[in-house]
């Protein structure tokens, strides 16, 4: 039987944890420092990609992700070092997609013209919002004039161009959000990331709705009318989801999303990243530490990682739904029984198809569009004993 991750494919995540400010709604490893030694980052990397290298030996690489944080803060001409060792140390696919992501704030041609040049190949980009007063309250420091520039010089510089707008605003109507949502969709895109916002604890956001000053938040039936209005203008538009946030002209889906949700292996490379192994038949959970300069000094000697955790064949079954679940195309039942030694129960998929929240044939499991406005309710089902 070939190892489970094959299913997938193979990526790499590298994590560059640094930003001009950090946002109040972001719960990511990102930190704002005044100084920083690309130099000393990129021999880190390097190191570190030696060493992942020599575990995946053979492994065909699909996608690179430059993830933070804010890469486009990175010399070019470290990403082109970078890219240029990750060639050298694995056979790449012929369609290697390898993205960088960036912020409007740290957009110009010159900058990005180096990135194309270094190998970059799609980047995906940070608007958030199309209107300054939500720009600000999002904490970005870029407005709306900015975003668009930012947008069509990364247009100029690469033909696939992805960026992210959070919806689910303080104070934000349906009609606004309807409008906004026309407004992106009219761009030259091919690829569009469309997040409702969360409150996040550990967060300026999160901290404010404690004590109650985040006011003005959708409720769950805005929220629910909101979702259905996203998928409604993006279908008539061409631009139909593939997973639950994320939608895509056909043949332009993100291969690194595709990785992830398909459960493929990914190498996790920086501070805070995660990763998915599976080494000698056994897939193992993988972090990075987080603190920057801990996994800085920590890559001398290749201790940048928390101890790695063995994930059984339940663990992996479970996360193989509740990640395929989030795709349109579902998920193979064969796949999961391989993982989990046994079916998922015949009498809850036939009680959640018969109220249309899911479709299900003899071999695969689909989500209906009913079905993912509830989809964490489906998966807490399907998993219960």
């Amino acid at each position: 039987m070939i190892d489970d991750w094959r299913n997938g494919g193979f990526g790499l995540y590298i994590h560059w944890p640094f930003c001009e400010a950090k946002c109040p709604y972001c719960d990511f490893n990102s930190h704002v420092s005044r100084k920083i030694d690309q130099h000393a980052w990129r021999d880190a990397y390097l190191k570190e990609l030696e060493r992942g290298a020599e575990e995946t030996q053979g492994r065909v690489l699909n996608a690179v992700f430059f993830g933070g944080g804010t890469p486009s803060l990175m010399d070019p001409e470290i990403v082109a070092d970078v890219i240029s060792a990750i060639r050298k140390l694995w056979p790449a696919a012929n369609d290697l997609e390898i993205t960088l992501e960036a912020n409007p704030s740290s957009v110009e041609a010159g900058r990005f013209n180096g990135f194309n040049q270094a190998g970059i190949n799609r980047i995906s980009m940070g608007i958030q919002a199309l209107n300054d007063a939500d720009l600000k309250r999002l904490g970005r420091i870029h407005n709306t004039s900015e975003a668009l520039t930012a947008f069509e010089i990364a247009r100029t510089a690469f033909e696939r161009v992805s960026f992210d707008l959070i919806y689910g605003r303080q104070n934000q109507s349906l009609p606004e959000w309807k409008l906004e949502l026309k407004q992106a969709l009219s761009l030259a895109i091919d690829h569009i990331s469309l997040y409702q916002l969360t409150i996040e604890q550990g967060t300026a956001f999160g901290d404010r709705y404690n004590i109650g000053k985040l006011r003005g938040l959708p409720d769950d039936d805005l929220s629910a009318d909101m979702y259905a209005a996203t998928q409604e203008l993006c279908d008539e538009l061409g631009m139909s989801s593939y997973e639950v946030s994320n939608h895509a002209r056909d043949g332009a889906q993100s291969r690194h999303n595709l990785i992830y949700w398909r459960y493929g292996d990914y190498l996790g490379i920086g501070p805070g990243a995660h990763g998915r192994l599976t080494l000698n038949g056994q897939r193992h959970a993988t972090e990075c530490f987080s603190n920057p300069q801990r996994w800085l000094d920590a890559s001398h000697s290749g201790l940048t990682e928390k101890p790695r955790e063995t994930l059984s064949l339940d663990d992996q079954a479970s996360e193989f739904l509740m990640m395929g679940l989030r795709l349109k195309e579902g998920v193979n039942l064969q796949r999961y029984e391989a993982l989990a030694g046994h079916r998922l129960s015949a009498k809850k998929i036939t009680q959640m198809e018969d109220i249309g929240m899911i479709y299900c044939n003899d071999a695969h499991l689909q989500v209906t569009a009913k079905g993912f406005m509830v989809l964490n309710a489906i998966l807490a089902e399907l998993l219960s004993d």
